[in-house]
């Protein structure tokens, strides 16, 4: 059997990490078995739905490389794949359950059903649909609700996954609406046909279908198809680990992740261990060697919490794995226009990959550093506050002094040998001698103008010579 898989999201709004995530495991089954990915978009609500929202489901997929076979975009062998442009399939279905006798026109009003509601909530029993079908079933003319008459009574049982077997007793039956007035269908009704005609083999869903699934069985043996594979995941909690994550509960808009400079690998790799352990020690993986080792009997039953900080850092592991050229591309989106021009004028951008590297988990890190200045001293010359010059119980003359002689130490450094390691050579027996304090903050408060900033044999390294003998030289002068 071809496994064939899809993502269903309604275009309702922003896409978040809950809906991600779903998208991710049957992306992943589908590329590891060679299968089919489908996105399809359920738009049948027309009410909820939000414009822009299939761009924006498009591009979150394709942000996070979650590429599809078949697709709003791509031509299909079984027609579109927005629901709102498949409303004959629906039709033809129903008319099939009606010549079946398993359907009929939705006699009552709003009104009745609430009175037919009310005095079962008196009577202190559940409101069951079914308990009031009508004795004399209409012609449907396609303008009344047409609802699903449950062909029969029990209990059900059924296959999970992840979660075994299940099963639910006949209080979970009951006649549902197919198709509404307006002429869409609901969810209950189009998911099943639409599946059935793209060959979808298994169903990856939250956790809250699973009170549903008698009621979908029903409609599959009523329409004489074969069940999928159901694959309930596991929800993702809160950071209270209470709580179901919702776009009521604060889940991000997924391309907001985007926005303060996450990874795409990051965003997958973190998403992919919620809810599914691989087993052993490894938790960095690549997109690639998720596909290799994916599998469902990994996914987990119990809910996994979105922690923050774990996600950041995991994409600052991703970070360090880019190569070079790549880091820089990404930094330059964060960066000022300004910062970068005069970083690479001077030819120092590519000499501050490492501390970049080493400072930031997610690439916004790197605007807020730009803003404080971290990093446009690297090329122009500081401002420097003499009085921060000097460190505490030392004075302006022996402050001058010792940057003197480390200025002189520094000079008999050979300029093609110049190098943060044979800076630190150069001062740091003379630093131990004087107390490292009292040479090197000096000489980086000189070299950076900063009260924080890297060590001054790492700044000197990547600013050169020739600029680090002019700073140390306006801060000596300055002194006196």
């Amino acid at each position: 059997m071809k496994v064939v898989t899809r993502f269903a999201p309604s275009p309702t709004g922003f896409m978040h990490i809950g809906g991600i995530r779903t998208a991710l495991f049957a992306w992943l089954i589908a590329r590891k078995t060679n299968g089919t990915f489908i996105l399809r978009i359920e738009d049948t609500d027309k009410a909820r739905e939000v414009a822009g929202s299939l761009e924006h489901i498009q591009e979150s997929l394709q942000w996070l490389g979650l590429d599809w076979d078949y697709g709003p975009d791509k031509k299909n062998p079984f027609g579109s794949a927005i629901q709102s442009q498949r409303l004959d399939t629906y039709v033809k279905a129903a008319h099939e359950l009606i010549a079946k006798g398993h359907a009929y026109p939705d006699p009552y009003t709003e009104a009745e059903v609430e009175a037919f509601r009310k005095k079962a909530e008196e009577e202190r029993r559940p409101f069951l649909y079914r308990n009031h079908r009508p004795e004399k079933i209409e012609t449907w003319d396609g303008k009344k609700p047409l609802r699903f008459r449950v062909p029969e009574i029990k209990r059900y049982k059924w296959n999970d996954a992840v979660r075994g077997e299940l099963e639910a007793g006949e209080e979970a039956l009951d006649d549902f609406i197919l198709i509404k007035g307006d002429g869409y269908p609901t969810y209950n009704f189009a998911h099943i046909i639409d599946d059935l005609h793209m060959g979808v083999t298994h169903v990856f869903r939250a956790d809250e279908f699973i009170a549903s699934t008698p009621k979908f069985l029903s409609l599959y043996d009523a329409l004489g198809i074969p069940y999928p594979v159901f694959v309930t995941l596991p929800p993702i909690l809160g950071a209270d680990g209470k709580k179901k994550l919702g776009k009521r509960d604060g889940a991000k808009d997924i391309l907001e992740y985007r926005t303060e400079g996450y990874l795409p690998a990051g965003i997958v790799n973190f998403l992919a261990l919620i809810g599914w352990n691989p087993g052993g020690e490894k938790e960095i993986f690549s997109q690639e060697e998720l596909v290799q080792v994916f599998s469902i009997d990994q996914i987990q039953t119990h809910g996994g919490i979105l922690n923050e900080e774990k996600l950041k850092w995991f994409n600052r592991e991703h970070i360090l794995k880019l190569p070079e050229t790549e880091f820089i591309q990404y930094a330059k989106k964060f960066l000022s226009s300004d910062t970068c021009a005069a970083l690479e004028t001077k030819g120092v951008l590519e000499k501050l990959v490492p501390i970049m590297h080493e400072r930031i988990q997610v690439f916004k890190d790197l605007t807020e550093m730009d803003s404080a200045g971290e990093w446009l001293y690297f090329a122009e010359t500081p401002n420097v506050e003499v009085v921060k010059l000097i460190p505490k119980n030392a004075d302006a003359t022996g402050t001058a002094s010792r940057l003197t002689e480390a200025l002189t130490r520094l000079q008999a450094v050979q300029e093609g040998s110049w190098t943060a390691e044979t800076v630190k050579n150069a001062v740091w027996e003379y630093a131990e001698a004087e107390g490292r304090g009292n040479v090197l903050w000096p000489l980086r408060f000189a070299l950076s103008g900063k009260e924080k900033s890297p060590d001054p044999f790492t700044i000197a390294g990547i600013i050169g010579k020739d600029e680090t003998e002019k700073r140390i030289n306006r801060a000596i002068d300055s002194l006196s």
